[in-house]
């Protein structure tokens, strides 16, 4: 009986097994299918990302290329430019040599005339002592030549006075002037002063006196 129950049971045990199985392996499918598609997206997120990443790429080499495009064309206008600077160059350089060739003739020649200006200078200084030197000279002449004209006028007039018995103070006249020169001056004349003055006689007991040189000094 016991066995009976047993084979009466055995294909319940084995469809529950199978259907126990069925469902553990759907599950299984279940999740390998949720992990294929999970898989997929992330295969399909990296091949947007690669794919994006490849047209960045492709983006920043056009750019590049583009780039070294433009710098390739403006090439021959810069090396233009810059055989146009070395020539510019060349033309200031031989320009400013030119030029302190011109300073340095003309350093020479305003030295040159420097040096005549100072001879100059130094010679019209010498012409200038020289001339004073002569004048000092002249001056002194003139000056002894006035003093003596007024010792003879001085003398003149005193022994005038004194023939004529005239006393000191005497106002003298034109007409005393006239006879003192007359008779006791050299020439019969007043004497003329080297140094255009002009002699005053004054009064008998005073000294005579010149316009530019003064009072005699006996």
């Amino acid at each position: 009986m016991k066995l009976k129950s047993w084979i009466l049971w055995l294909p319940v045990v084995a469809f529950l097994a199978s259907v126990g199985f069925l469902f553990l392996a759907n599950r299984e499918k279940v999740a390998a299918l949720d992990s294929a598609r999970e898989s997929k997206q992330r295969a399909d997120d990296l091949q947007a990302q690669l794919d994006q990443l490849k047209s960045s790429i492709a983006d920043s080499q056009s750019a590049e290329v583009s780039r070294l495009r433009a710098d390739n064309q403006d090439l021959p206008r810069l090396r233009n430019e810059v055989t146009q600077l070395q020539a510019a160059n060349l033309n200031l350089q031989a320009a400013n040599q030119k030029l302190t060739q011109q300073l340095q003739a003309i350093l020479a020649t305003a030295q040159q005339q420097q040096a005549q200006l100072e001879q100059d200078v130094a010679e019209k200084q010498q012409v200038r002592e020289t001339v004073q030197a002569a004048a000092d000279v002249l001056a002194a002449d003139a000056r002894n030549s006035c003093i003596n004209n007024l010792r003879q006028i001085d003398a003149a007039k005193n022994e005038w006075a004194l023939e004529n018995n005239k006393p000191a103070g005497t106002i003298l006249s034109e007409q005393d002037i006239s006879e003192i020169c007359a008779e006791y001056i050299k020439g019969g004349v007043v004497p003329v002063c080297p140094s255009g003055g002009t002699y005053s006689f004054n009064a008998i007991g005073e000294p005579p006196s010149c316009s530019v040189h003064g009072v005699f000094q006996p």
